[in-house]
């Protein structure tokens, strides 16, 4: 079904309420809860779960087997690889209500969360940082960072074009990204460009 400049799959359900912004596509299986908030130009693949305190920007592309649960939000231009996981609450008993325990996740502008990763409820993944496949990360991670590993551990810096930068991980340093020529400064830890 194309509603508004917005694909919906025969197999999709969206729920009623649920905001979905113009040139969005919901695949196979999917499942929209009626509180989420989607911006334009994002794409669901198959077998996602967006919950209802769920908001994400434009331009997030979420692969298959994907469950976007309470109290995330994905800014815009982020990237969910396929099976990766997000949770909500700390310490889940079955046997024990605890949804008012959610803790916020937030996943800032440009984020990669690579395949099979898991993001711990409660933190926050900063501008463009890279999240490598299979890791599990814990803990808040800086923007531009690359986090490998269970627990994720920092390794190095990417550029916004998905580039390693030849940066320390601490210290005072500059660095460009090979693909675009754009500079980036390292300052008491924290990246930025340099030449916008």
């Amino acid at each position: 079904m194309i509603t508004d400049n917005i694909f919906i799959h025969e197999t999709a359900i969206v729920d009623d309420g649920a905001i979905i912004g113009k040139g969005t596509k919901i695949w196979h299986w999917t499942h929209i809860c009626s509180g989420a908030r989607i911006g334009r130009g994002c794409t669901f693949g198959q077998n996602v779960f967006v919950g209802n305190t769920v908001k994400i920007g434009s331009n997030v592309k979420i692969q298959n087997n994907v469950s976007v649960y309470d109290n995330v939000i994905l800014e815009d231009d982020v990237f969910c690889g396929p099976s990766m996981v997000f949770t909500n609450v700390y310490n889940p008993r079955s046997a024990i209500n605890r949804k008012s325990e959610y803790r916020d996740t937030i996943v800032k502008k440009g984020a990669t969360l690579g395949a099979n990763c898991t993001i711990v409820c409660g933190t926050s993944i900063g501008e463009y940082a890279f999240i490598g496949a299979g890791a599990v990360v814990n803990k808040d991670v800086p923007a531009y960072a690359l986090m490998v590993g269970v627990p994720a551990k920092q390794v190095g810096w990417m550029s916004q074009y998905g580039e390693r930068l030849v940066l320390p991980l601490s210290g005072n340093s500059e660095a460009f990204c090979t693909a675009t020529g754009q500079r980036y400064r390292l300052e008491n830890n924290t990246v930025r460009i340099i030449n916008e």
